[in-house]
């Protein structure tokens, strides 16, 4: 592709921008005293604020850049990530989850499991968790680099450094509170980069009509029934009927089940935002709050990648290849740029860009810290030192965080679909914790070597899986294979498809084993110690005086009919 031609105005919204984000920090310094002010806020954050952090926490470099490659990718099917994949859970960790988390007064996802269950349990998840963290952080820092490198001919390793050294600054200098305040600033700025951008591409096809008339064409072209890329369930009857690869019951259970539920009920990124609200019903509103503009949210991130596709198919080369000679999906979001905005505009969309992938970095960043110093440090490592130590620890480990995050960047440049890799990731963290979460909370008999070799063996299922099966085209390596020398047992689609079935795998070997295991074990907590951790011993939370629009049950169900009437309309 064409580099995008940036004039004086660009550079200067650009400017503003990274000006605005260093300034948060270095205001929000003096105000940053205590190890609860840098890893948690001080738990002083309004319900607003910690909702839209909530979101904006999952909406980094891989929901810009990668729904719309999946939208190009899958169509609207990409929709079941928000509809299908996102509300329901969010939903149900507002209502069931967040007292656990709140209520206990933990300060990272692990700290809880320790409180269930026992230290060897928390220590597993920790460095799990450590690990997929900087992962999804690099993966934000690649994308951001090749973005800038082929969009506007900057150097790749140059642009690694320099977003990396101002997502370093910003956290080191106010924590968690500068982080979530950022958040809310990209919020903003992608919606009001990306609504033009939806607008503009929209009337180029002809609108919705000719959008779908468009797509019908690419459907047919890729050997699809007409109305595959822009239905979201009539073509999931068979995995050789839709482009993801993937049945009904793949679907619903993989993603919408234990992808899900083990991403937004277990993973401390997003619920560390909510932990930082002001009261338990903030706490609680948190999520639901996040939902509303999270399920608009396949306007503005998937739309633009299905247009990218349907121009495609009537250019031939309006997307770029990637060095294997295939469609690079995730150049699709500044092809677009490049192709709709003029100057001025162009620069609120790059600027947009750049806010994705610094709220992608310093949201996993800023939950790296945490989890390592509160869950591993303090824990294991120098227990018993003062708060002012605890602190420095915290401002070490941003810097090396940060430094595994841009070695974790090259290991992304392997697949042509960031959300693909990203899925995967969570496959092997997220859903056997989900499985290992649903148990501990709702069945008091659940043992903490119950839970550690059920997180094991979850985390070794999925291993086995990738190690076992590969996608159609692709090598043995990072994408499976490598357990059997290429000769795989099954062979997937699409690497999506893949993905969800590693995650049915870990859940189901993580829940099974559990279950066996505790039953051989004896309980190492008695219901005295597992009240406020589990759903039968805890107490009800009685909402009373609060108007309906902020009692958590009623904001609930409003979301989930609201989610329904999307998915009956894109069917």
């Amino acid at each position: 592709m064409h580099g995008i031609q940036l004039h004086f105005v660009d550079y200067a919204l650009l400017s503003i921008y990274f000006v605005f984000v260093l300034g948060i920090g270095f205001a929000l310094k003096r105000s940053t005293k205590t190890s609860a002010d840098f890893f948690l806020s001080g738990r002083a954050i309004p319900a607003w604020i910690a909702g839209l952090a909530f979101i904006s926490a999952n909406l980094g470099a891989q929901e810009v850049i990668g729904m719309a490659a999946s939208g190009a990718k899958y169509g609207i099917m990409t929709s079941h990530f928000y509809w299908v994949g996102a509300i329901p859970a969010m939903v149900f960790v507002g209502i069931f989850m967040m007292p656990f988390y709140y209520g206990s007064k933990a300060r990272s996802v692990p700290e809880y499991l320790k409180l269930r269950f026992d230290e060897k349990t928390r220590a597993f998840n920790a460095v799990s968790f450590a690990v997929m963290t900087v992962f999804s952080s690099g993966i934000s820092m690649h994308v951001l680099a090749k973005l800038l490198e082929q969009i506007l001919g900057f150097n790749y390793h140059l642009c690694i450094v320099v977003s990396a050294t101002i997502v370093l600054v910003y956290i080191f200098l106010g924590g968690l509170t500068s982080a979530i305040y950022n958040e809310v600033l990209q919020f903003f700025l992608i919606v009001l980069g990306f609504a033009p951008l939806v607008f503009l591409g929209l009337k180029s096809v002809g609108g919705w009509e000719g959008l779908t008339a468009k797509l019908n064409t690419v459907a047919i072209s890729k050997g699809f029934a007409p109305g595959t890329w822009t239905q979201s369930w009539a073509h999931m009857n068979s995995p050789s009927a839709n482009p993801m690869g993937v049945e009904w019951f793949g679907m619903a259970m993989g993603l919408g089940f234990v992808l899900s539920f083990g991403y937004w009920c277990t993973d401390f990124l997003v619920v560390q935002r909510a932990m930082a609200a002001n009261s338990m019903s903030a706490a609680r509103r948190t999520p639901l709050i996040a939902a509303i503009p999270k399920m608009l949210f396949p306007a503005l991130v998937i739309l633009p990648g299905m247009i990218a596709i349907a121009l495609h198919q009537g250019a031939g080369d309006f997307l770029p290849k990637d060095q294997a000679g295939n469609i690079d999906y995730n150049m699709t979001v500044p092809v677009m740029l490049a192709r709709f905005f003029p100057s001025g505009i162009l620069g609120i969309g790059i600027t947009a860009l750049m806010a994705s992938f610094m709220s992608g970095m310093a949201g996993n960043v800023t939950a790296f810290n945490t989890v390592w110093t509160y869950d591993l440090y303090q824990s294991y490592i120098k227990p018993g030192q003062s708060d002012r130590h605890y602190l420095r620890m915290g401002h070490i480990i941003t810097v090396v965080g940060i430094l595994l995050s841009i070695a974790c960047a090259y290991v992304a440049n392997k697949f042509n679909n960031i959300m693909d890799m990203l899925q995967l990731v969570f496959g092997f963290v997220n859903a056997p914790l989900f499985a290992t979460f649903l148990l501990g909370m709702f069945w008091k008999r659940a043992t903490g070597h119950g839970a550690f070799f059920g997180l094991l063996s979850g985390t070794l299922a999925a291993a086995l899986h990738h190690g076992l099966t590969l996608p159609v085209g692709a090598v043995a390596g990072i994408k499976g294979g490598w357990l059997c020398a290429g000769h795989v047992l099954h062979t997937y689609p699409v690497e999506m498809a893949q993905n969800f079935w590693a995650a049915i795998y870990a859940w189901s070997a993580c829940f099974i084993v559990t279950i066996i295991v505790s039953l051989l074990t004896a309980r190492n907590k008695n219901d005295g110690e597992l009240r406020g951790l589990v759903y039968s011993l805890t107490p009800r939370i009685k909402e009373e005086g609060l108007v309906w629009y902020k009692q958590p049950a009623v904001l609930g169900i409003i979301v989930l009919l609201a989610a329904i009437a999307l998915n009956i309309i894109f069917w």
